[in-house]
């Protein structure tokens, strides 16, 4: 059962941050297994066996957690690792990153605290078959589902957007604002103050997660 992170585990980013160097990663990387990965896992764990009928006929895939190494090949910022750590509940077959279907993605540490649900970016073949669902009746059903998570205080929507409707499309489309998603995700309400160093964490995620879990479902069943 997942107790809560310890109260001192955010002092560890704070370190990283400092040293930002090889030698101090691995002389602590035992205690980042510690504090950070194993309680997290537990965690993802716990709210994934309380969240599995919210998805049936689907299956969710083992949960995981994102390196810790940063992508520099295209960056400015050549700082070799995160200072927060990610984990996911994806959905069985997806890959574990970003362009998979989360029906939950979790970020805790100094580049902020983030809970949600859905594909952040898709890729080529999915954002293809985003378009032409979108304009589709599948669009329709996917409205509803939206629809009904702002009535409960969600705000479902693209975290990247492009600034034009594609080509192909008229500019004045009635789904101009999904055509121009570049991913669709749903953002949770923020953890409450505490609740990252108690067992209550996993319940609060599980209760969001089952809410949000239709949008999920809705883009396995139509993107793949």
């Amino acid at each position: 059962m997942f107790r809560g992170f310890d109260r001192d585990a955010m002092q560890f980013w704070h370190e990283l941050a400092a040293e930002m160097s090889k030698d101090w990663f691995v002389a602590n990387k035992q205690r980042y297994q510690t504090v950070w990965v194993e309680p997290m896992l537990t965690l993802l764990g716990e709210v994934a066996r309380g969240l599995a009928r919210a998805y049936k006929p689907f299956a969710l895939g083992e949960p995981g957690v994102l390196r810790i190494y940063r992508d520099l090949r295209f960056s400015p910022d050549k700082r070799p690792y995160k200072t927060h750590i990610a984990g996911l509940i994806r959905l069985r077959g997806d890959p574990l990153a970003e362009a998979g279907n989360a029906a939950l993605y979790l970020q805790l540490g100094l580049d902020g605290e983030y809970a949600g649900v859905g594909c952040y970016r898709f890729d080529d073949a999915r954002v293809a078959r985003w378009r032409r669902a979108v304009v589709g009746r599948p669009g329709g059903e996917l409205l509803r589902i939206m629809g009904r998570l702002r009535r409960k205080g969600y705000d479902p929507g693209g975290y990247e957007t492009y600034a034009r409707v594609p080509k192909g499309f008229a500019p004045d489309h009635p789904r101009a604002e999904l055509l121009k998603c570049r991913g669709l995700i749903c953002r949770f309400p923020p953890i409450p103050r505490g609740h990252l160093h108690k067992p209550e964490l996993a319940r609060w995620l599980l209760a969001h997660a089952r809410a949000t879990a239709p949008l999920v479902v809705w883009l396995r069943r139509r993107l793949g």
